[in-house]
């Protein structure tokens, strides 16, 4: 395959505009950096001719091309993750992956320890030799989750604006902001976008398609404690920040991100903080199996009930789910992964159908009436310094979009 100069352009220049989003913000978009990108692909949208609109106000940007069929749409989000700093992304190419370690940065401008992409570490790179990978400095995130998606999806658009005579559906796209916050679908507006059906692009590893999430929610404990001054503490003082420790080391140890796989559910500890005054522990709490879930949410309201019957009333437990598993909802809509599954076999690649371990906004948009299974990107190791993308894989993402929007 002839390499995609225009999507790696597009990639490259969607990657270096910081569009991290922000937790615990009540406006949307979270950050207001997310409509520089925004702006940028609506221009390009209507430059190339597409009826495009751009929701200034919460930071939307939709899209459509006529077509001979009924209509078949795609989305992406823009934002990247909090976890890590999305600010001076500085992506370059490895060519000819030799299935060696990368070495992202050696440690000389930032004053600290080489930071190393190593296949003992990272085993998915044995599968890339002889490829070409995107990747970082060492500093940031690469932003593949989800610009490799965005950037797939404006190829596609661009392809059949510049080919308008081939046969095609009707092509709709959406790119949200706040995904990675659990917010990408608050404000969407599904009669704006045009489809009945579509595809999220976010996912990752070749040839994978993902019909099936995680029911998702998030959890905050407030642990207020009783500030003395600690000469004079004794019985007295109650000290937030050990409670909250010992609140944590009451969950099951095993299940968590780092120790489970496949349709195993976890507890995951995002943040901790605070002093013997107050404290905080921020989860997100997954699992594919509802009733599973449930329990889970009841487990933590167990054990807060448990340290304020042992402590008194110090903790208070928020709960918010997030988004729920969307695979009984499509099971009367699987020729959407039967087409991608052809797509993908038309381009040599076997398809591997797997569970989603994360969400995507099409979890929320099958909810709202648009079934929407998720497409691979050809991205690996998301929210971190250790991101990267595969050239030759990304090539092959943009063309199934191609041969899913045809007319077949």
């Amino acid at each position: 395959m002839i390499r995609n100069n225009s999507l790696l352009d597009r990639f490259f220049r969607y990657v270096k505009i910081d569009t991290q989003s922000k937790e615990d913000e009540t406006v949307q978009p979270s950050t207001v950096k997310q409509l520089d990108l925004a702006k940028i692909l609506f221009a390009e949208l209507r430059e190339m001719g597409a009826e495009a609109y751009f929701d200034e106000e919460f930071g939307y940007v939709y899209a459509s091309l006529p077509g001979n069929a009924p209509a078949i749409g795609f989305v992406a989000h823009m934002d990247t993750a909090p976890a890590t700093s999305g600010t001076g992304v500085k992506p370059r190419i490895v060519e000819n992956y030799d299935g060696g370690r990368i070495i992202l940065n050696d440690g000389s401008s930032t004053g600290g320890a080489p930071v190393i992409l190593d296949p003992d570490y990272f085993p998915e790179l044995q599968s890339h030799i002889g490829e070409d990978l995107i990747v970082t400095d060492g500093t940031t995130l690469l932003g593949a989750d989800d610009k490799a998606g965005v950037a797939e999806i404006m190829n596609l658009f661009a392809y059949y604006a510049k080919y308008p005579e081939i046969p095609h559906r009707r092509l709709c796209l959406a790119f949200t902001p706040d995904e990675e916050v659990g917010r990408g679908t608050e404000h969407f507006d599904i009669d704006r976008f045009g489809a009945k059906e579509a595809y999220t692009v976010d996912g990752g590893k070749m040839g994978e398609l993902e019909y099936e999430c995680f029911n998702a929610a998030a959890a905050k404990i407030e642990v207020r404690g009783t500030s003395v001054h600690p000469g004079d503490a004794k019985n007295k003082m109650v000290n937030a920040a050990a409670l909250a420790a010992e609140f944590h080391g009451m969950l099951p140890q095993a299940e968590t991100p780092e120790h489970t796989e496949g349709y195993e559910g976890f507890y995951m500890l995002e943040e901790i903080a605070g002093s013997y005054e107050y404290a905080v522990l921020k989860y997100i709490i997954r699992d594919h199996d509802r009733e599973k879930f449930e329990k889970r949410k009841a487990f933590l309201q167990t054990v807060t009930d448990y340290m304020n019957s042992k402590y008194g009333d110090y903790f208070t437990l928020t709960l918010r789910d997030q988004y729920y598993n969307m695979a009984d909802l499509m099971k009367d809509h699987l020729h959407l992964i039967e087409n991608a599954k052809a797509a993908l076999q038309d381009l040599g690649v076997t398809a591997n159908v797997v569970p989603i371990r994360g969400g995507t906004d099409g979890a929320k948009l099958t909810y709202m009436g648009v079934p929407c299974p998720n497409l691979c990107t050809g991205g690996y190791n998301f929210h971190g310094r250790f991101e990267y993308a595969s050239v030759q894989e990304m090539e092959i993402c943009a063309e199934m979009l191609i041969r899913l929007a045809e007319c077949r």
